[in-house]
């Protein structure tokens, strides 16, 4: 007989599979797909400390195999500016009540996938400082609520950036931002079993996503993306709302 305890770990691990599968497919989606559900199981603090662990190993490994297509000079400053706001972000989450800081999080994430649904092309998003616009409020992002992905889509959108060229440039992002988020929220205290179920939904995710990249097309590809991100910003902003 599998107990709540068992049951509330396997569904753990199977969210993380869900969201690996969906990173690997689309280089975004892991946070958008799991942190929601990880926080309901978890709670806020260790929930978005798992996600930044487990997102950060998905890009690291997803990016040894396309290094070679990453941006760097569009990166740099989209980096640089994540790694300036993410203790902003850790300072606000360990301050600010719950559900003003879920309400406020999802809000940022709902808005800026409508603006990329409905094509809008915003001029502060567009060369350096788009860049450096973008970095710092996904930094501040991930680090206050494991959802770092939107703002580098709006960003990837706006610069004409096809699906198959965003994916290395979001892994690449992806790590360092969740090893400044790590660095800034620590690496949560979760039993060993919990971390071996993690770790088997992210290798499971992952082929999942491998096996499915090369049979989706780019535009259904792009339409997941801003679906997940949907949906992630506005359960955020409803749970924070039910909270007040």
């Amino acid at each position: 007989m599998i107990t709540g305890a068992w049951a509330a770990n396997l569904l753990l691990g199977g969210i993380i599979l869900l969201g690996s599968s969906v990173q690997w497919l689309t280089g975004m989606g892991f946070a958008l797909v799991a942190v929601p559900a990880l926080v309901l199981l978890l709670g806020p603090a260790e929930g978005v400390a798992l996600a930044n662990c487990a997102g950060g190993v998905i890009c690291l490994v997803g990016l040894a195999g396309g290094w070679r297509q990453v941006r760097l000079r569009a990166m740099v400053p989209l980096c640089a500016a994540a790694a300036c706001t993410v203790p902003a972000g850790t300072w606000v989450a360990r301050r600010l009540p719950e559900p003003v800081l879920l309400a406020f999080m999802g809000s940022l994430v709902t808005v800026a996938v409508l603006l990329v649904m409905r094509g809008v092309r915003v001029p502060a998003l567009r060369g350096t400082g788009g860049a450096v616009t973008a970095g710092a409020l996904g930094g501040f992002m991930n680090s206050a609520a494991g959802v770092g992905g939107p703002p580098i889509s709006l960003y990837a959108v706006n610069a004409g950036w096809p699906v198959r060229e965003f994916v290395p440039n979001a892994f690449f992002y992806g790590v360092l931002v969740n090893a400044f988020s790590v660095a800034a929220n620590g690496v949560p205290q979760l039993p060993a079993p919990v971390w071996l179920l993690a770790a088997t939904g992210m290798a499971a995710g992952a082929a999942v996503g491998r096996a499915l990249a090369p049979r989706v097309p780019e535009k259904r590809a792009r339409g997941l993306v801003l679906l997940l991100a949907l949906g992630g910003g506005i359960t955020t902003l409803a749970k924070g709302l039910w909270g007040l």
